[in-house]
C-alpha cells in the first residue's frame, strides 16, 4: 500500500531495517512511550509484516497513522554474513522492500486522561 505522506514535523526517527517481527513493533512501542502526546515518529522498515502490524498497533492503542508508503523495492540489505543463514551458495546480498510510516502519538488531557471522540451518528 502506498499513500502520500504530507510534509510533517518529525520528532523521532526509528530505523528497523533488517529486523523482523516482532522487533519493529516492540521498538515502536518503546519510542511511543518516551514521546510526548502529539509528537510524530518516522519508522523505516524492511519487514513486509509491518504493513499489517504498524496499522494494527495504531488502531488498537489509539495512535494516528499519518502515512504509510513504499519507498523503494529491491533494495540491497547489507547484512553481516555471520548473522544470517542462507540455504544457497549465492553471495548476492538480500533484496528487500523499504517501507516508511509516520505515527502520531495520541494526546492526553491535562489530567492524563485519553481524549476520545465518540460519534453518535
Amino acid at each position: 500500500m502506498t499513500t502520500s505522506i504530507p510534509d510533517t514535523l518529525i520528532h523521532h526517527h526509528l530505523d528497523t531495517q533488517g529486523l523482523i517481527c516482532p522487533e519493529p513493533v516492540m521498538m515502536l512501542h518503546r519510542v511511543i512511550r518516551k514521546a510526548d502526546g502529539g509528537e510524530v515518529i518516522e519508522i523505516l522498515a524492511t519487514d513486509p509484516a509491518t504493513t499489517r502490524d504498524i496499522p494494527n498497533f495504531c488502531r488498537h492503542l489509539g495512535h494516528e497513522l499519518i502515512g504509510q508508503e513504499t519507498l523503494a523495492e529491491n533494495v540491497s540489505l547489507d547484512a553481516d554474513p555471520d548473522e544470517i543463514t542462507i540455504d544457497s551458495d549465492d553471495d548476492t546480498p538480500a533484496s528487500v522492500t523499504l517501507y516508511r510510516y509516520l505515527v502520531k502519538k495520541k494526546r492526553h488531557d491535562r489530567f492524563g486522561i485519553i481524549l476520545i471522540t465518540v460519534c453518535h451518528c
